[in-house]
């Protein structure tokens, strides 16, 4: 099993993303074989549970209430829609439920409210995660209490970048909550986007912020920017598609424990391009077809996909879990 490393440099770590192609895919391939099966992939499902009206300024969000795009708002679900939704994911072969709801930082009663749903979800037998902002020290051991198995809180950007993304909330902020949720016992899912107008180096300083915390996040999704009209991100310059396969490859590199899974923006993606992000160690993807308010590919285009290529989902919570970590030899 590959060691853990948390003193990057982001020089080291532009040398590492900028080698030819073949050989950083080579490499993190290596390091993803020599920690996790290479053909199988853990399946999330992820439910806006309260949508809209965030007092956040995010360029890219579409939730954002400084931006008119059109997005349905709608309040907290009651706890049978989101039941109700849980087993759909369990039966379309997701082993974590994901629940997200547009606040900055929720209060004590919304806390209350979530801690509900996690126990109802808890009980169908899936790992559990939610997304609700900044959470305070006693928030997050609410959740815990409640038996939240992973609390979502992405860095988005690199620190130098970040300004240019948000200004509501500072880096700080978010680096808190996710001490707050370590300090509570919970596992940590924590990624970012790319495709937001950064360089090569506003990549990789992303990267090298969750390498080098004190623990790497259990979860790292990485999302490609998916643009909504009306929102200031909106006409960006696309990504190219094999800085997007290189900013995973690098993120199995520096993080060879955590699952690494294909998050937003996977509709613009060719099979060929998803393959090859799966060679380059993702092992983790959303499944359904929405993630909040934008669009994903459905469960049964996924299941073809990864039947053509002969990748297996992960069949329980238990066998996904990261800190399980299966290496393959042969």
């Amino acid at each position: 099993m590959t060691e853990l490393r948390h003193d990057w440099s982001l020089d080291e770590v532009v040398k590492l993303y900028e080698q030819p192609f073949n050989d950083l895919l080579f490499q993190a391939h290596s390091v993803h074989r020599d920690n996790f099966d290479p053909n199988a992939v853990q399946m999330s499902t992820l439910l806006s549970i309260k949508t809209g009206g965030c007092p956040e300024d995010c360029a890219y969000c579409p939730q954002s209430v400084h931006y008119d795009t059109g997005v349905d708002a709608h309040p907290l679900l009651p706890v049978e829609d989101v039941v109700a939704a849980a087993k759909r994911a369990k039966d379309a072969g997701a082993t974590r439920f994901c629940m997200g709801a547009a606040w900055r930082k929720p209060t004590n009663r919304q806390v209350d409210q979530v801690a509900e749903l996690i126990e109802a979800v808890r009980d169908e037998g899936m790992d559990t995660c939610v997304t609700l902002g900044m959470l305070t020290e006693p928030q997050a051991q609410k959740l815990k209490t409640a038996g939240l198995d992973y609390y979502n809180h992405n860095l988005d950007t690199s620190p130098d970048l970040y300004d240019n993304i948000i200004t509501t909330r500072t880096y700080q902020d978010r680096l808190e909550t996710l001490q707050n949720v370590r300090d509570a016992g919970m596992n940590v899912c924590c990624g970012g986007i790319v495709g937001m107008g950064e360089d090569n180096r506003g990549r990789m300083g992303l990267l090298i912020e969750l390498a080098n915390l004190p623990e790497h996040p259990e979860s790292v999704p990485i999302n490609m920017l998916v643009q909504v009209e009306g929102t200031p991100l909106h006409g960006t310059e696309d990504l190219d598609i094999f800085e997007f396969i290189r900013t995973v490859a690098v993120a199995r590199i520096l993080m060879p424990h955590s699952f690494v899974r294909l998050s937003a923006g996977r509709t613009d993606m060719t099979a060929e391009a998803q393959a090859l992000c799966f060679f380059a160690g993702a092992n983790s993807v959303f499944s359904g077809d929405k993630l909040l308010t934008t669009p994903n590919p459905e469960v049964d285009e996924d299941q073809l996909q990864l039947q053509k290529l002969g990748i297996r989902t992960y069949t329980s919570a238990e066998e996904a879990a990261p800190q399980v970590n299966r290496a393959v030899t042969g």
